[in-house]
């Protein structure tokens, strides 16, 4: 109940729409109907008239008739006395015409105008109430007019004597507008019932659009729609993440900017209406799509140079029972899951930078490591040159501090270490050395090493090299050799004035376990992955040689497509074989390396006396 003064709700919408529409119907069909209506009524009083024409012209051509009128053309005012004419055989034969031809009047007048018959007899005598002179004068006329008797549709035909064409009178005719009426109610009775049945399917027809509009809008208001809308525009281009929507009948409905660019696509306005199969979106969407629950996980995918975390959540109006997949051309989704009345949000997130900052942070970890556990050298390196100074042996502290300086100041588990000038590359695979050997396998630098330049991404290098490095270390852990071993070996050079990276990784392992080694590069593949089979590999065991980085095997894929957008390269150069050596991985990376002024220009000098201080 609504309290006083309270201001009064206004109706929803869709029940304004109902009315408009309900209105529009009626007046439709009333302006119909009322014209059908006019028109019917025109068209009887016309035939009224033509049926009374007809009456009036059967009369006057009497010969009787015209005969009486001839007699009293010449008659004194006795013969035209009232109680005469109406025992006259004028008058008896007018009246036997209407009674027979159910007019409402047959009135015979002579060449003055006074009526010879009336149904009234009191008229009689008298001159008639409508102008008859048109009559009089030899034409015939047709109106509806309003007399002593009333409302009429009246006829008047001039009366000629016998054997001449001289008017000597007249037969006035007229059809009463009650009979009229009385046909059109009998004729548009069923226009009314047709009317009225128009009314009830407009009125069902506005339920059902209403209905069907309520289920359209959700329920709401214009204004609320135009307000979600506002706000979806303001959320989906204001947000960090990339947004995808997809309605129930898999089109795609929103894709804003940031998911165009992690997705790689130049316009991603342009797939808005299009059939998600239809697009070159990942084919995993659809089985994502299938999958989507409240507790359904994210997952990893590498997508061109990135690696993203796509997530799909089912959206539901609230309080809308849930409604099963019937549409079997749709994939399947799982036991217990339900399709959604609005469709799927896909959201995408770019991990690409946390997972190259997370090696990055490793590499530091297992650097802070490795100092720790060489703190005690240190210090008894400092007790030792302390204790030959203290003696007097300057001689001997002078050679221990040259030894000392020639094979660095840390001695990482790197055979070779000595080699790698370049300081991120020496103390990120200072640390991976580290890493291998508490694993009981030997990380060495090969003797070929030589890198004159400076690392200026080290980002795409520590991703690269740590995914082979991390690839062949597991290799060796599960290989059948009993000497574990890991061997990096880098170049640098500048053909065509750029600056690129070669990297060859080699290991221990038992090899791949298949015969064409593109598969390997595939997303998904890890030896995380117990059932994992690489495609034309009979076996089922697991695939040794591939990264377990990210937890679900994008170490090799990511690594090829960074190299690839850089215009390098991943590839395997040698499979391997059971009982080893293992596969050796290479890689190439332009656009990595510059020149380092501050290096001297005999590299091949400095090479030397890093071999002889590593010998020492």
């Amino acid at each position: 109940m609504t309290a006083p003064g309270a201001p009064r709700q206004r109706p929803g919408f869709l029940v304004r729409m109902m009315l408009l529409h309900l209105a529009v119907v009626a007046a439709v069909v009333l302006l119909c109907g009322g014209v059908y209506g006019w028109l019917t009524y025109e068209r009887l009083g016309r035939d009224a008239e033509q049926r009374a024409l007809s009456i009036a012209r059967s009369v006057a051509a009497d010969d009787d008739v015209r005969a009486g009128v001839t007699a009293l053309d010449d008659a004194g005012p006795g013969d035209l006395d009232p109680d005469v004419l109406a025992r006259g055989d004028l008058q008896l034969a007018a009246e036997e015409v209407r009674r027979r031809t159910d007019s409402l009047f047959v009135v015979i007048t002579d060449d003055a105008g006074l009526r010879l018959s009336h149904p009234n007899p009191e008229q009689l005598g008298r001159p008639v109430s409508t102008d008859p002179t048109e009559a009089l004068a030899g034409q015939e006329v047709t109106s509806q007019e309003r007399g002593t008797l009333g409302l009429s549709a009246r006829a008047k035909v001039p009366v000629y004597a016998p054997g001449t064409d001289a008017v000597v009178g007249a037969v006035s005719v007229g059809i009463s507008r009650a009979d009229v009426l009385a046909t059109l109610e009998e004729d548009i009775t069923p226009v009314a019932a047709t009317a009225v049945g128009a009314l009830g399917l407009g009125a069902a027809a506005s339920a059902a659009i209403a209905r069907r509009l309520k289920r359209l809008t959700l329920g709401l208001e214009p204004e609320e729609i135009a307000t979600l809308a506002q706000d979806q525009e303001a959320v989906l281009r204001g947000v960090d993440e990339g947004v995808i929507g997809v309605s129930a009948e898999e089109r795609i409905t929103v894709c804003n900017r940031e998911a165009g660019r992690l997705l790689g696509i130049e316009d991603p306005d342009r797939l808005v209406g299009e059939r998600l199969g239809d697009t070159r979106l990942p084919g995993s969407f659809s089985a994502l799509l299938a999958a989507a629950t409240p507790e359904s996980p994210a997952i990893e995918q590498v997508i061109g140079p990135r690696v993203l975390i796509l997530s799909a959540r089912a959206v539901r109006p609230a309080r809308a029972p849930q409604r099963r997949l019937r549409d079997p051309r749709r994939t399947a989704p799982g036991p217990g899951s339900h399709v959604p009345e609005l469709g799927w949000v896909v959201l995408i997130r770019d991990r690409t930078e946390l997972q190259s900052l997370t090696r990055q942070l490793d590499a530091v970890g297992a650097l802070s490591t490795a100092l720790r556990a060489q703190r005690h050298e240190f210090a008894n390196r400092l007790h030792t040159i302390s204790g030959l100074l203290a003696i007097g042996d300057v001689e001997e502290a002078r050679r221990y501090v040259s030894e000392v300086t020639e094979t660095g100041p840390l001695s990482y588990p790197a055979e070779g270490a000595e080699l790698l000038r370049d300081p991120y590359l020496q103390a990120f695979l200072g640390a991976k050395s580290v890493e291998a050997a508490e694993r009981g396998v030997s990380l060495r630098i090969g003797a070929d090493t030589l890198v004159r330049g400076r690392i200026t991404d080290p980002q795409d290098v520590t991703t690269v090299i740590g995914s082979l490095v991390d690839n062949a270390v597991r290799a060796a852990v599960q290989g059948a050799a009993e000497d574990r071993w890991v061997e990096v070996e880098l170049l640098d050079d500048w053909t065509g004035g750029e600056g690129t990276l070669h990297l060859v990784v080699a290991d221990s392992g038992d090899g791949l376990p298949v015969e064409d080694p593109e598969p390997i590069f595939a997303q998904g593949w890890s030896t995380t992955a117990p059932s994992a089979v690489v495609p034309g590999h009979g076996g089922g065991a697991p695939f040794d040689a591939l990264p377990d980085v990210h937890g679900q095997g994008f170490g090799l894929s990511l690594s090829r497509e960074l190299a690839r957008r850089r215009g390098g390269d991943v590839w395997v150069a040698d499979p391997g074989g059971p009982g080893g050596p293992g596969a050796v991985f290479c890689a190439r990376l332009p656009g990595t390396v510059v020149r380092d002024p501050g290096r001297g220009a005999d590299v091949h000098g400095e090479r030397s006396a890093g071999r002889a201080g590593g010998a020492g």
